[in-house]
């Protein structure tokens, strides 16, 4: 007789079995660099997550470290913005500064930056592209964008991840990289980006929130999920190298339809809002903070993503070595 139930007797047979594991290598911590010195600011939405100025940089750093993380993704907060993001590709802007501290760094030099390319943190309307009479930029926002991405390589960066949902944007960040004898850098392009509410603490970490209207003539409709297999489909066509999804928790069946249309590594972003809820429930007692992240990550790999970005990396990581 068929009994399932023998192969979860004990804790052993149910680790030899087990279909999906979370590894530390698989994990990227988010990281914030702010222009300044001397600074750690805390973002009050998302506790135990900072913006830090580069003097600071490797207090996160050296956890990062601590954890066994070997990935981050770099987002840049300005000291000014202006209407055209000129901050973005600035060769002195805030990005390009952190990482080539982190690259002559002989501690750190080993980690894997990637660098967010977008404007909204950039610009005065706080929009990820150039902005007319209202209406958002398509083909007018590219040439910047591009840039950015060459200036970050040019600083050192590992991969280049643009996340801004423009049109043609990965074509154009690819053959400029191309161009500017970057060859060799990945792109991790962020295809499957919904315009979604579990984004509001990140905006206040990043100062990225729009000054007028919303994103939703750029980022997807929620509704939409075959939509996003024609989003990736493009992506892939025009030389990503990896497809985020965003957000993770919500969109596991975006996820597994990627992974089961496409061979192409997925990278799952748990995002700010989602970490944001599990912080504050676990902080009310009415969750177990560990069993529930752990669950969550377990489903994102069971959904088919290859690597998760999340703010539980550095926590993740070190509950995976304490179970060892």
């Amino acid at each position: 007789m068929d009994r399932t139930r023998r192969l979860r007797a004990n804790a052993s047979l149910r680790s030899m079995i087990r279909e999906n594991h979370i590894r530390k290598e698989e994990l990227i911590y988010p990281v914030f660099a702010v222009e300044g010195k001397g600074l750690c600011n805390p973002v009050d939405s998302m506790p135990g997550i900072c913006q830090y100025s580069i003097d600071r940089l490797p207090e996160e750093l050296d956890r990062v470290l601590e954890a066994g993380v070997s990935a981050i993704l770099l987002f840049g907060v300005p000291e000014h913005k202006d209407e055209i993001g000129s901050g973005a590709y600035d060769e002195h802007g805030i990005v390009q500064k952190a990482i080539r501290f982190i690259k002559s760094d002989e501690r750190y030099r080993h980690l894997i930056v990637i660098a967010d390319v977008c404007l909204c943190e950039y610009t005065s309307h706080g929009h990820c592209g150039l902005v007319k009479d209202g209406i958002i930029l398509n083909d007018e926002t590219l040439p910047l964008l591009a840039r950015t991405a060459v200036s970050y390589a040019g600083a050192g960066a590992d991969v280049i991840a643009p996340s801004d949902m423009m049109d043609k944007r990965v074509e154009a960040i690819r053959t400029a990289l191309d161009e500017n004898g970057f060859t060799q850098i990945p792109i991790m392009a962020y295809s499957a980006k919904f315009a979604s509410a579990f984004y509001g603490p990140f905006r206040d970490a990043a100062h990225s929130a729009p000054g007028f209207g919303d994103r939703k003539t750029y980022q997807m409709d929620p509704a939409n999920g075959r939509e996003a297999m024609r989003e990736v489909e493009q992506d892939i066509l025009e030389g990503a190298d990896i497809i985020i999804a965003k957000p993770a928790i919500g969109y596991m069946d975006i996820i597994r339809d990627i992974d089961r249309t496409f061979n192409i590594p997925i990278a799952a972003y748990n995002v700010s809002g989602e970490y944001a809820m599990v912080k504050a429930a676990a902080a009310n007692g009415w969750i177990d903070e560990k069993k529930i992240v752990m669950e969550i990550m377990t489903g994102l790999k069971r959904a088919g993503a290859k690597m998760i970005i999340t703010y539980h990396a550095l926590d993740v990581a070190r509950w995976i070595k304490e179970e060892k």
